[in-house]
């Protein structure tokens, strides 16, 4: 099976919010874990609340995260400037599903924007949203994790 994102970007930060609103789209969902925030770490960087700071009043925008801790979900949620939704259950699309008929918004009308091509750029395919893999905010992963990455990644179609 191969996937294809919509977009295949380095990081986060190379996101052109600008063409996404062009598209329609208004509403950005967002995976947690080495995506918006370093693996296990509850705390956000500098850089990615300014970078927040720079769509959060243009468009609907959560996190939506597989992690099951009770207490991870809820320190990331009081730290966020949005939603935290945990236990989403990805690839599976009904928590995410769920959340968009809750805002009013339209799958095609929304991007998922995650690191893993098997649970987020996936549930976004099963969703019908646009979506943009990008690569961790951690710049060193351990190997075993860049390992599972590498063998993640040789599903996608460019």
């Amino acid at each position: 099976m191969f996937i294809k994102p919509d977009y295949n970007l380095k990081n986060i930060y190379e996101i052109n919010f600008n063409e996404l609103k062009e598209q329609g789209i208004k509403c950005i969902m967002l995976d947690l874990d080495s995506t918006v925030m370093q693996s296990k770490s509850s705390e956000f960087t500098q850089k990615t609340i300014e970078w927040f700071n720079t769509f959060i009043n243009d468009f609907e925008v959560a996190i939506v995260s597989n992690n099951t801790q009770k207490e991870y979900i809820e320190k990331a949620s009081k730290i966020a400037p949005c939603r935290v939704i945990g236990k989403a259950n990805k690839p599976n699309p009904k928590i995410a599903k769920k959340y968009l008929d809750e805002i009013g918004v339209k799958p095609s009308e929304a991007v998922m924007v995650g690191d893993r091509p098997l649970t987020d750029i996936l549930v976004g395919k099963f969703l019908g949203c646009k979506t943009i893999l990008v690569g961790s905010i951690n710049p060193n992963e351990n190997i075993p994790t860049k390992l599972v990455r590498a063998l993640e990644r040789s599903t996608i179609r460019s």
